[in-house]
């Protein structure tokens, strides 16, 4: 008998260590669904044989599954509290050596933000940034620090002359900047959270999870920061139930432990 979805769900599992179950299921399933038909291949059995025969594609499944959409200084206004409030609250409580995680990284654009926002209040030798990502080849595009006009548009105009070379059509970050993020692969389902942060950084990754998988990483993500510390999430993003999971609510994306 041929597999189902609940089937397919497992030997992903055991394949990925990526739990399908924590994504919101239609949204999940009709992805799936159309990159298996864009594959030319007949049902779930038969793909999972291919990603278990074939490396690229097998690749291709987990960059796919890790919905990879980010860029520069994302939803400016945002980026102007964390300028203006966040990040002098946070130097005025602990000093210069702030300890950053950038959760769910993708392409290194957000933990790049970070260091260059940061840089307007520390000298870079005292920035260190910790970025995380499940997919090792979105970490890898990271690392290369390589982007393209339209990622780069919300960065600040000195900001954008000082650290970014035009190469032909794309962008390359300097490496003095890549110097002060660290890049490493993290499961946010899965995995052990690090601690002792004073700010986590974590945007338009969350929507895609159930409630109950929502729940779960707040959670985490309250008992990994100090306390006083902020966690910054995406504009579509909110957590209803803060109080419980042990937040004070700062402003529409920024939340404090206190």
């Amino acid at each position: 008998m041929a597999y189902d979805y609940e089937q397919f769900k497992k030997a992903v599992f055991d394949l990925t260590k990526i739990d399908l179950n924590a994504y919101k299921e239609k949204q999940m399933k009709r992805r799936i669904d159309t990159l298996i038909a864009k594959n030319k291949i007949t049902g779930y059995e038969n793909y999972v044989a291919a990603l278990k025969s074939d490396t690229a594609r097998f690749e291709e499944f987990v960059n796919y599954l890790t919905i990879n959409v980010s860029e520069f200084y994302r939803n400016v206004d945002q980026w102007q509290l964390l300028d203006k409030d966040v990040f002098p609250d946070l130097i005025k409580r602990y000093g210069n050596n702030l300890k950053i995680w950038s959760a769910a990284c993708s392409t290194g654009d957000e933990p790049y933000s970070l260091v260059m926002a940061l840089s307007r209040h520390l000298p870079l030798n005292q920035i260190k940034i910790t970025a995380t990502d499940l997919d090792k080849q979105v970490i890898a595009k990271a690392k290369v620090g390589l982007y393209g006009a339209k990622s780069i548009a919300g960065v600040p105009a000195d900001l954008k002359k000082k650290y970014f070379t035009q190469i032909g059509p794309s962008y390359q970050i300097s490496d003095e900047i890549k110097a002060r993020v660290e890049f490493k692969e993290h499961n946010l389902l899965k995995d052990t959270y690090p601690t002792d942060y004073h700010l986590i950084v974590c945007r338009n990754v969350l929507i895609y999870f159930t409630e109950e998988a929502k729940d779960e990483v707040f959670r985490k993500f309250q008992k990994s920061l100090k306390s006083g510390g902020y966690l910054f999430i995406g504009s579509t993003e909110q957590i209803i139930n803060h109080k419980d999971v042990g937040f004070e609510r700062k402003n529409s994306f920024f939340y404090q432990k206190p």
